[in-house]
């Protein structure tokens, strides 16, 4: 039963990046678990300018109406991230920025690779930013170290278990975006 909207964030915007192939991976991974229908956002295609105007004339550039749109309407979110230099990419706190209500009262789940760390240390400092915007980040995550070597010729993780932690996260997604999709309602932006 699909009643829920998940968005599948692709946070990789680096020529050559293999983000393209874990996001696609966890996104049929996704839509065969049943609860969520999914959207994939891919911010390699999303123009984030870095400059953000004064507090006081927000106005986002019309190119991100419709990735403003995806997130607004998302009950859900995963964030698809590599770690470079122990952080996350600058695109996902671009989009971050750009945004704010959209993240407000929602759970938002990990899908991280990376060197031997696995992303880890990009994932720990995004549960902080969230944190900043009201959001909720789910406990269990997915991440591949040394991904590389993680994934076959047609696209698949080669751990079986690995299903089987997504699947993990999102029954937690699912648990919160139903609870806070009932208690939105009452949050003050």
């Amino acid at each position: 039963m699909t009643d829920l909207r998940l968005a599948v964030i692709t946070a990789s915007v680096r020529q050559g990046r293999f983000g393209p192939v874990v996001s696609r991976w966890f996104s049929d991974v996704a839509t065969q678990h049943g609860r969520f229908a999914v959207t994939d956002i891919d911010l390699a295609g999303v123009p984030l300018p870095l400059e953000l105007p004064p507090q006081d004339a927000w106005v986002a550039p019309a190119g991100l109406v419709p990735v403003t749109e995806a997130l607004e309407a998302a009950d859900a979110f995963v964030v698809v991230t590599p770690e470079y230099n122990h952080s996350f990419p600058a695109s996902i706190k671009a989009l971050i920025d750009w945004h704010y209500t959209q993240w407000q009262a929602k759970p938002v789940g990990f899908v991280s690779y990376g060197g031997f760390a696995g992303g880890a240390r990009a994932v720990e400092q995004l549960r902080q930013v969230f944190a900043e915007l009201h959001a909720v980040t789910v406990r269990d995550g997915v991440s591949f170290d040394r991904f590389w070597e993680r994934f076959g010729e047609d696209g698949k993780p080669i751990d079986a278990d690995t299903d089987a932690a997504a699947k993990v996260m999102l029954d937690q997604l699912g648990w919160w975006a139903s609870a806070l999709a009932a208690a939105r309602p009452y949050v003050s932006a």
